[in-house]
């Protein structure tokens, strides 16, 4: 049977409810979001200066140990723990201007340690004041003026608000230092002091009464994303104070770096070898510990996405066999560096710094042409960013640099751009193998590494008894553009890029090296090709001529690139001296002689990576998930704050008391008329009385009027009366 509620609190339940919360927040919630202040409990006023809290302890002292007013062991402990909160400078400061109090856990232990014992036997004092002093030991401290320096600019920056009184952040300083280190080269990092009090409440937030705090407490972590300039765009760190959270949250909410996920020794080969591109470099990276990538191998898997992939191996001791066969890493942690299927991975060992890889000489040509090695292992320590960078620029690449989209300006392979020897360079040439992956083109690969050896040996004071005297006759010309960076090896992958192959291939063979394979024919026949570049052509009109040898191919005339090009395909054997002779012979007529030239643009090349995840255009500021993340949580915290807003009771039960009102005047308004409404009542009923008779009056007589008062009937001659 249901309870029917009585019409008198379903007419007054609005009311009854603003009351109920308006009490109910006067009585519980408001005391405990203000509790009595320090100062209230020495009572003295509010900001009392030192000289006032003391002589306010002082009569209290003298009223406790006179035997007149002996106070409670808490009082004792709430009077004396303000006491020497208050009269501490630093303390004191951060109480006043922040609301910094995070020693107040003493309290409560004091309360248990000495629960029924007299407040005589509780020895002074509370707290411990001997903090280390981190202002003369703060690191990587920031002035206001360093500050406003390195924020807003494009890098991201990291800053602890810190306290030079505050035992938690003496406690955070090495895990800070290590924090500073591990961001180093991708993010920078500084210390503000409380002291600096403009700078801290700028990056303190704003309670309703607009007083500056720090949710949760010192140290806080404010985080600007780069090109970040108000304060609309920072970021506060609100989860736990370690090492690893913190680095881990700088770098994939603020700095937006991928992830390079473990790899177990089943799940390499399907799951990373096979799914990144044929065209990237693989990263393989062993870890003993099994801990996330540091910040700057994340910051080069997202700045070198376009070249390699990453992954990292948890090295176990019983698959050290496995690894040593399969990429000659003898243990961890290591580096290896997977060029192409077949070739000599490079293995970057150790954890001291023996020497360094610039100082190698002959790194760049190692992999791809010693057969004695399994791979290639240089001892190198624990690695800063810009060390690995260095590493990374020498191994990015594949062995030839296989000519990409992204690849053509750096390497000097394209008409719109300039030689790697300088902007000022006239001529510079791009030796092109290209075919359709296969044996056929590896093998083809393998050969232009050694040509390229070869070369460089033939320049080399140092190699140059490894060189035939005739070798280096007929090898000068290439060498020494080689060597002045006028020369460039590089292969191009001819199932993919067909239009640019056919380009410069076009013949009626040229199928078998250009696009993808024709039905039932399995033909792969890479093929050599020269381009020389010249800058500044005038020539208005080409036309299509023949090199006197008959090797030179040109192209047709097109006024579009900065610089004209000139073709030659080399129709020879493999024979590495050969090719030699013959590309000694190409640069040598190219850079002496005047040659035909054309300008007609050149196919673009196609990207590899269709929608390339990370892109530079998209670095800085936040992403827009995450911005409306933050904003939420600020909302969210918002409306905690104001839950907490002394004026909201007072407003509850105004607001009961107007609705009552309201509730009672219009039930009262429904049940009884008003003198005013009777009165305009008794008018209308007179007014419509009046209308009555006066109608009457004017009216004509009839038979229908009343009988005048002697009036009689007189009676006929012919009635029947008697």
């Amino acid at each position: 049977m249901a309870v029917s509620i009585p019409p008198v609190l379903k007419r007054y339940s609005i009311p009854l409810f603003l009351f109920t919360l308006g009490l109910f927040f006067q009585i519980v919630v408001l005391p405990s979001s203000f509790p009595p202040t320090h100062y209230a409990v020495l009572g003295v006023k509010t900001h009392a200066s030192v000289q006032e809290v003391t002589e306010a302890y002082e009569k209290l002292s003298a009223k406790w140990f006179s035997g007149s007013t002996p106070p409670t062991t808490i009082e004792f402990i709430k009077i004396r723990y303000a006491y020497e909160m208050l009269t501490n400078p630093i303390w004191k400061r951060d109480y006043d201007l922040f609301g910094i109090d995070e020693q107040l856990h003493v309290i409560e232990k004091l309360k248990k340690q000495y629960d029924g014992v007299d407040f005589s036997k509780i020895e002074p004092p509370l707290l411990n004041a001997s903090i280390p002093d981190l202002a003369n030991h703060g690191f990587n401290a920031l002035t206001p003026e360093e500050f406003v320096s390195i924020t807003g600019k494009g890098k991201a920056v990291l800053i602890q608000v810190y306290s030079a009184g505050s035992p938690r952040c003496a406690q955070f300083l090495n895990s800070w230092k290590r924090i500073t280190n591990l961001l180093e080269g991708v993010a920078e990092t500084g210390m503000v002091e409380l002291g600096d009090v403009q700078v801290a409440a700028y990056l303190a937030e704003k309670k309703y009464t607009r007083q500056p705090f720090f949710r949760n407490g010192l140290p806080a972590l404010v985080a600007f994303p780069p090109n970040c300039r108000s304060g609309d765009c920072y970021v506060r760190y609100q989860g736990e104070l370690s090492v690893y959270e913190i680095v881990d949250w700088m770098a994939t909410s603020i700095l937006g770096l991928p992830r390079i996920y473990y790899y177990s020794k089943e799940a390499l080969a399907p799951n990373f070898m096979a799914k990144t591109g044929q065209h990237k470099v693989k990263v393989i990276c062993f870890s003993k510990t099994g801990e996330r990538a540091a910040p700057f191998l994340r910051q080069a898997a997202k700045d070198y996405g376009t070249y390699a992939s990453f992954a990292f191996i948890l090295w176990r001791e019983e698959d050290s066999s496995i690894w040593w066969n399969s990429f000659g890493v003898e243990s961890a942690p290591a580096i290896v560096f997977l060029k192409d299927p077949g070739s000599k991975p490079v293995v970057y060992h150790g954890l001291f710094l023996s020497y360094h890889l610039m100082s190698l000489p002959g790194i760049y040509r190692l992999p791809c042409c010693l057969k004695d090695y399994s791979s290639i292992s240089i001892i190198v320590g624990s690695l800063n960013s810009s060390e690995f960078i260095t590493i990374m620029e020498e191994n990015k690449h594949k062995e030839p640099p296989q000519l990409r989209s992204v690849t053509s300006m750096e390497l000097g392979c394209d008409a719109r751009g300039y030689s790697r020897a300088g902007n000022d360079t006239k001529i510079w040439y791009c030796v092109i193998v290209a075919g359709r992956p296969s044996h056929e083109l590896s093998k083809m690969r393998d050969t232009m590494c050694r040509v390229r050896n070869v070369l460089l040996d033939a320049v080399d004071p140092d190699n140059a008894n490894k060189v035939n005297f005739s070798v280096q006759a007929f090898a000068a010309a290439a060498a020494a553009a080689l060597k002045e960076n006028r020369l460039t090896f590089t292969w191009l992958d001819g199932e993919l890029q067909k239009k640019y192959c056919m380009f410069y291939l076009f013949s009626d063979d040229a199928y078998e090296t250009c696009g993808p394979r024709r039905y039932g024919d399995l033909t792969d026949v890479p093929r050599l090709f020269i381009v020389r570049y010249k800058r500044n052509s005038t020539e208005a009109n080409v036309k299509v001529k023949k090199w006197p040898q008959s090797i030179w191919d040109t192209l047709s005339e097109q006024n579009a690139n900065f610089a004209s090009q000139l073709v030659a395909r080399y129709k020879g054997s493999q024979d590495i001296y050969e090719i030699v002779r013959w590309l000694s012979e190409i640069v040598e007529d190219g850079d002496t002689k005047e040659l035909p030239y054309s300008t007609q643009p050149t196919p673009d090349l196609i990207p590899e990576d269709a929608n390339p995840i990370w892109s530079r255009s998209n670095q800085g500021m936040l992403s827009a998930r995450n911005a409306v993340k933050e904003k939420i949580r600020s909302i969210a915290f918002h409306i905690g704050d104001y839950m907490r807003d002394p004026r909201i009771g007072p407003g509850l039960l105004l607001g009961a008391c107007i609705s009552f009102g309201t509730v009672w005047l219009k039930s009262s308004q429904t049940t009884q008329p008003t003198k005013r409404d009777e009165g305009t009542s008794s008018r209308r009923a007179s007014r419509r009385h009046q209308n009555t008779r006066s109608s009457n009056h004017d009216r004509p007589p009839s038979i229908t009027d009343s009988e005048p008062k002697d009036a009689y009937q007189l009676l006929s001659t012919d009635s029947d009366s008697e």
